[in-house]
């Protein structure tokens, strides 16, 4: 079973109209930015130098990303927007929903099915309200997730929520603003320009007025690297250097998508859990400490992003070789998120981050972050673990987790008669099934 999206090769004259727009969209976002605190990778293309192929040996890469299709499709067993190639602007948005019976909640996921079927394909509706001229796909991507909030007694869903859905906690470090915090539904927009995430805004507020309520909102943006490899988050560090393999079945099955073994209810097969968290950086106090200190608290060179007991970024650590802790702290955030041991192999999971900027605050302090999505098939032994073993890390004192929301990824819709939700409202006719889970998810 092949679960990755992947768009065709573009030509010379495509690539150099590319470039040109990467650098206009980093000159409009101003910094460079990260694909997550330890997030994903982009792809190397053909045509590097002498160097770039010596260093792609180590596992480095050069400053391409791994380009969306200019369609992404709509119709799969999985939603698009988890394993789909990055796109470049994305907007996270968290609803409550208004409506108060079982049959309307099914209409509101038909509407949004029926929209988001629409914007995804580029085709202009017979609607003389939508002002384009022409189908603009741009790679849009629109993802839906359901928070545990909607499993209430309102619906009838509280027998077939997902077992490990819940309200995200706040974590030892965490400084949590309820207003920033969950939500009944959850949406993901990712598109090559940041006035497509605004239309999809704008065309599900018109459609389900009164069925809806935003709870909170965010928009983040992917910027190129500087000057190749993985991107820089606002730390000044690359970022996005570590993920599953994408194109292993084997790899999506055992970490990102719920599978019959999960003992899921039978309605979530292909879904996925994902993982919101809002992250402030405080960039001045940081920026006081030397560069050696902070090397020391990622466990990463800061030119280069390789580990601190190699030369390229790709390299992966030698904890072996460093019992002692001398050349990669054992309190460095890469040593504590990923220790790489058989038994922590389990808990990995698929960043797919952005990157935010709202200015400065009321007190003349610039807001800069990140949305960290992470995407997994069990909360618990994935996410939270590596939350746990990150409690009171040294990056802790300089960042501020303070909000976002625990969801489940609803699987996709299959073809035109399908829609989002449709499993999990048929189930609800019948006994909650649920199977007996494999030992490894426990």
């Amino acid at each position: 079973m092949r679960c990755e999206r992947a768009g065709e090769e573009r030509g010379p004259a495509q690539d150099d109209g590319r470039r040109d727009f990467l650098r206009c969209a980093a000159g409009f976002a101003g910094v460079a930015a990260s694909a997550g605190l330890a997030g994903g990778a982009a792809a190397a293309p053909a045509g590097r130098s002498a160097q770039a192929v010596a260093q792609s040996a180590h596992g480095a890469t050069d400053d391409r990303r791994r380009l969306p299709p200019d369609r992404v499709p709509f119709h799969d067993r999985y939603q698009a927007g988890i394993v789909t190639p990055q796109q470049l602007f994305a907007g996270f948005v968290a609803y409550d929903v208004l409506v108060q019976d079982r049959a309307d909640l099914t209409k509101l996921f038909q509407k949004l099915t029926e929209r988001c079927r629409v914007m995804a394909a580029g085709v202009k509706p017979e609607d003389e309200r939508v002002p384009s001229e022409r189908p603009t796909p741009d790679s849009l991507s629109l993802t839906f997730g359901v928070g545990a909030s909607l499993f209430d007694d309102r619906f009838g869903l509280a027998g077939h929520k997902p077992r490990h859905l819940k309200a995200m906690p706040a974590f030892p470090d965490d400084r949590l603003d309820p207003a920033h915090c969950h939500g009944d539904l959850s949406l993901q927009i990712c598109a090559e320009h940041p006035d497509a995430v605004a239309h999809v805004l704008r065309d599900l507020a018109r459609e389900t007025d009164g069925m809806l309520r935003p709870r909170w909102r965010m928009d983040a943006f992917l910027n190129p690297s500087r000057p190749s490899g993985s991107p820089r988050n606002f730390l000044g560090f690359k970022d996005g250097i570590v993920n599953p393999d994408l194109g292993s079945a084997t790899e999506l099955d055992d970490l990102i998508w719920v599978t019959p073994p999960c003992g899921e209810p039978e309605w979530a097969d292909g879904g996925s859990y994902q993982a919101l968290r809002l992250i402030r950086f405080h960039t001045e106090s940081w920026d006081r400490l030397p560069v050696s200190r902070q090397e020391r608290i990622f466990g990463r060179h800061k030119a280069s992003g390789a580990p601190l007991d190699g030369r390229y970024e790709r390299e992966a650590p030698d904890y072996d070789a460093d019992p002692d802790g001398r050349k990669i702290p054992f309190d460095s955030h890469i040593r504590l998120a990923n220790p790489r041991t058989r038994r922590s192999d389990k808990s990995r999971f698929l960043r797919r981050s952005y990157n935010y900027d709202q200015g400065f605050d009321e007190h003349g302090l610039l807001n800069l972050g990140l949305v960290f999505c992470g995407y997994q098939q069990n909360l618990e032994r994935q996410f939270g673990a590596v939350q746990r073993r990150l409690r009171h890390e040294p990056l802790a004192r300089f960042i501020n987790p303070y909000g976002g929301g625990y969801f489940f990824v609803l699987p996709g819709v299959r073809d035109r008669d399908d829609w989002f939700g449709s499993r999990l409202m048929e189930d609800t006719r019948a006994p909650q099934r649920l199977r007996r889970p494999a030992a490894h998810t426990r």
